[in-house]
This record gives C-alpha cells, sequence and structure tokens, in this order.
C-alpha cells in the first residue's frame, strides 16, 4: 500500500490546479480517496470526527452483499446443469455463474461509473460514492440472461434520470437500481419476466417437464401445487418454505436467498449502517398483508390458492426480503425521521404483498412499492415533523 501511495503523491501535481491533467481531478480524487481516507479538514462550522467515511461505509454495504452475490453465482450454475439433468462439480456450476454474473456487474459499474465521471469533469466536482452500492445492486437483481447493451441501457438511464437530472448522489428521490430494474421491466417486459429468463438452458435440452418458472408464477398458474427445480412436485406450497429459504430456485441473480441476504443484514445491522426500524417494520408489514390475505382467502374466495400462501412463507418468496434489507433501508430515498422510518417500511411490507397477490400479472411487488414509498417519503417525515411541532405547542399552550 506504501508503494500505490507514493504513486499517487507523485502523480497528484498533474491532476492539481495548474496541472496538464487538471480537468481530469476528479478522477484521480476518487481514486485516491477509495484507497486511503482523504486528508481533507473542515474550515468551518460544526462537525464530528470519526473514524469512517462515506466510501468506507459503501464498502461495508457492498461487504454485506457478497453472501447474496456469492450464492447467486453458484445458483446460476446450480440451476442451468440441473434444468439440463447433467452432472456437475461445484467448481463447473460456479466457473458457469461466473462466466454469467461477472459481465453484468462489469457493464454495470463500467458505464455508471463512465456517466458519473463524465459529470463531474464536466461540472468540476468530486465524483461521489453512491453508485458504488448501485453498481452491485444492479445486476443482483437482474435474470442472468439479460442481454449486456440492455444492462448498459438501463444503468446509463438510471444515472442520467435518477439521479443526475435531480442534482446527483444525496439528491434522488428513487433510488437508482430499483430506476434501473423498471426501466428494462417496461421497456423490454419479455426479458425481465416469463418463465424462460431465470435459467440458462445453452448446450442442451431442458429435461421433461421442466419450466424454468419461479415459485411466484407457479403459485399463481397452479395455486398450491407447483414443482421446484429438480421436477419434484410439492403436494403445497408451504412444503417449499426450505428451499426458498436456502435459494435453490430460480429467479433474479441476488434475491433468491433468503439466508444469504439475512447474513447481509446482520452485518448491515451491526454496523449501523442500515435502520433496523425499516427492515423489521418492512417484515411486519408483509407479515400482516399476508395474515389478512390468509384470513379472507379461505372464507371469501376458496377458489384462489394463491391467497392461502403462508404469509410466513410470502416473506421468502420473489424480491421482498431483498429489498427490504438493501433496497428500502437506502439513506437517500428512505424517510429520515425515527418514527416516519417505522411507517414507510411497515407500508413498503404492506404493498409489497398486496401488489404481488392482487396482480397475477405481475406476481412480485417490491419494486413498485419501494419506488412508490420513495417518492412518499418526503410527506411521510413532513407530518410526523409537523405532529412533533403540533405536540411541543400544545404543551406550550398548558404550561
Amino acid at each position: 500500500m506504501k508503494a500505490l501511495e507514493n504513486l499517487l503523491d507523485k502523480i497528484k501535481p498533474s491532476f492539481e490546479k495548474g496541472g496538464k491533467f487538471e480537468k481530469f481531478y476528479p478522477v484521480y480524487d476518487a481514486l485516491e480517496t477509495f484507497a486511503f481516507v482523504p486528508d481533507h479538514t473542515t474550515s468551518k462550522g460544526a462537525h464530528i470526527r470519526d473514524a469512517i467515511d462515506l466510501k468506507r461505509t459503501m464498502f461495508m454495504v457492498i461487504v454485506a452483499m457478497v453472501p447474496a452475490l456469492l450464492f447467486g453465482i453458484y445458483n446460476t450454475g446450480y440451476q442451468h446443469f440441473t434444468a439440463l439433468g447433467m452432472d456437475a462439480s461445484f467448481g463447473e456450476m460456479v466457473g458457469f455463474g461466473l462466466w454469467k454474473v461477472l459481465p453484468l456487474i462489469i457493464v454495470s459499474y463500467g458505464v455508471g461509473l463512465g456517466v458519473e465521471f463524465i459529470f463531474c469533469i464536466i461540472k468540476g466536482h468530486a465524483i461521489n460514492e453512491g453508485f458504488l452500492v448501485s453498481g452491485m445492486l444492479i445486476p443482483l437483481i437482474m435474470p442472468m440472461d439479460i442481454p449486456l447493451w440492455m444492462v448498459a441501457v438501463a444503468t446509463a438511464f438510471a444515472v442520467l434520470i435518477g439521479k443526475e437530472v435531480f442534482g446527483g448522489t444525496g439528491m434522488n428521490i428513487v433510488n437508482v437500481a430499483l430506476t434501473a430494474r423498471a426501466f428494462l421491466f417496461f421497456a423490454y417486459p419479455t426479458k425481465m419476466s416469463g418463465n424462460k429468463v431465470w435459467v440458462n438452458t445453452d448446450g442442451g435440452t431442458a429435461v421433461d417437464g421442466y419450466t424454468g418458472e419461479t415459485l411466484l408464477s407457479q403459485a399463481i398458474e397452479q395455486g398450491a401445487a407447483f414443482t421446484d427445480i429438480t421436477g419434484k412436485l410439492y403436494g403445497s406450497i408451504d412444503d417449499s418454505f426450505m428451499a426458498s429459504f436456502l435459494g435453490f430456485i430460480p429467479g433474479s441473480i441476488g434475491e433468491t436467498s433468503t439466508l444469504a441476504i439475512l447474513i447481509g443484514a446482520v452485518i448491515l445491522l451491526a454496523t449501523g449502517i442500515a435502520s433496523w426500524r425499516i427492515i423489521l417494520s418492512g417484515l411486519i408489514g408483509g407479515a400482516v398483508m399476508g395474515l389478512i390475505f390468509n384470513f379472507i382467502g379461505p372464507a371469501y374466495f376458496p377458489d384462489n390458492l394463491y391467497l392461502q400462501v403462508p404469509w410466513w412463507h410470502q416473506l421468502v418468496m420473489g424480491g421482498f426480503m431483498f429489498g427490504v434489507v438493501f433496497m428500502a433501508t437506502d439513506p437517500v430515498t428512505a424517510a429520515q425521521t425515527e418514527r416516519g422510518k417505522i411507517i414507510y417500511g411497515f407500508l413498503i411490507g404492506l404493498l409489497a404483498i398486496l401488489i404481488r397477490v392482487v396482480n397475477p400479472a405481475y406476481p412480485e411487488g417490491i419494486m413498485m412499492a419501494i419506488l412508490f414509498m420513495n417518492v412518499m417519503a418526503p410527506t411521510i417525515d413532513h407530518y410526523v415533523v409537523q405532529a412533533n411541532i403540533n405536540k411541543r405547542l400544545k404543551r406550550l399552550k398548558t404550561a
């Protein structure tokens, strides 16, 4: 590290004011502050000294996503070889997964950071750290066979329209990664839904009876009876809880394993980066909506077996857990007040299950729920703050 520090110090004058590459100082500054804690000091105003800065915080979020990423890489290979009925070693499954997942990560970071570098050079300000997380989130919420050019277009759209037009990192009103997914979902729906996008079957023929459906799709189309990736037919959807929890099912790269996501959640909560209020209230909101459907389903809609999916299973299906842990807790787009975070998280969980169940054409709801609540978060904070003001005014009158 000392050699790298010496190299950066040696070339720094070329990027500073008056240097040969003065216009490209934001690029140099981003690389330097990523590798080393910056030597910036405050000269006026109140400030708090801390051992960690924003880049280190963002890096910890990436660390928290590593379990979901690693399992997603393995599961991509597992789904491929199992669908073809082929025996494969652990190394072969991981190798196939790397071949499919790494290009998505490279394109996401390459395009996103490229757009940010261009804007920073034009505007002459430092490169922000926000895309360090968004660049990893985008590939994790995509099907593994999504064309790379689509990922590039969606990433550019998300950075430009979802963030830069609002003023850059810290000013965006909706989650950048979900903006990319929403763009692709509505612009290229056949590449983001259906039965063929979740598992790669190139190089062979899928085994008889294999459809590639996710558990959400099967639950809607077949009711409570469905099969997993191995072709095993379950008598009820409750039988597959462990398959959903561990993640050996088709789905977006990072969303299938609830266990891996929970490991990431522990890291975020232990380091104080994520809000436990948002995560807990999100789970409670999803559970409440699931319980409501479990109550009214058998009594009023006996033919709709999807309403009878146990509430605890709803929480581990689809992208619900990934969204609640990694995207609902985005500090920029989430509610800022403590009470507001509880309301915000609860409504995300409630709406996610509501959208998932009542709209059979769209067997997932966490994306739309989070984006909608991103827009509503400032309103929630406004009324929470106003309620506190009104309460204090009443105390003042009685004093």
